[in-house]
């Protein structure tokens, strides 16, 4: 004898799923998203940016997840499924509230736990200006 399907919000079926797993969910995706906050923050004070440090949450203006090196914004993700345009999209928010003149969005590289393994994404116009500043 099979048990009637549960139902959710507004009575419909949620067939296997569990109300309380999009809770353990959230959790769980925060806090892989902060473990690669701290690793890319830790790798960025071993490569002599002492000042790195991961921003608070919950700020009104998003100004990226890594603060203490000026002029530039870095977003750190760590995702199964890449959305580079919306991230880049995120980035270019972030620098403008940051006032920023350069970022990039850094990504975690699935099977790669070193941070220097990651890839960093930026748009053209983004990249174009550090070269400018590379030529000086």
């Amino acid at each position: 004898m099979t048990s009637p399907p549960m139902r959710g919000l507004f009575g419909k079926e949620t067939v296997g799923t569990n109300i309380m797993g999009s809770a353990k969910t959230a959790r769980a995706a925060k806090a892989k998203g902060a473990g690669a906050e701290r690793d890319f923050r830790d790798w960025l004070r071993e490569n002599g940016f002492p000042y790195a440090d991961r921003r608070l949450a919950g700020a009104t203006l998003d100004k990226g997840d890594i603060s203490g090196i000026p002029g530039v914004t870095i977003e750190i993700k760590n995702h199964a499924k890449m959305d580079l345009a919306g991230w880049v999209e995120e980035l270019i928010t972030e620098m403008n509230n940051d006032k920023a003149w350069t970022g990039a969005v850094v990504h975690k590289r699935k099977g790669k736990g070193n941070p220097a393994d990651w890839y960093a994404t930026m748009p053209v116009s983004v990249w174009i200006e550090l070269l400018k500043k590379a030529m000086k």
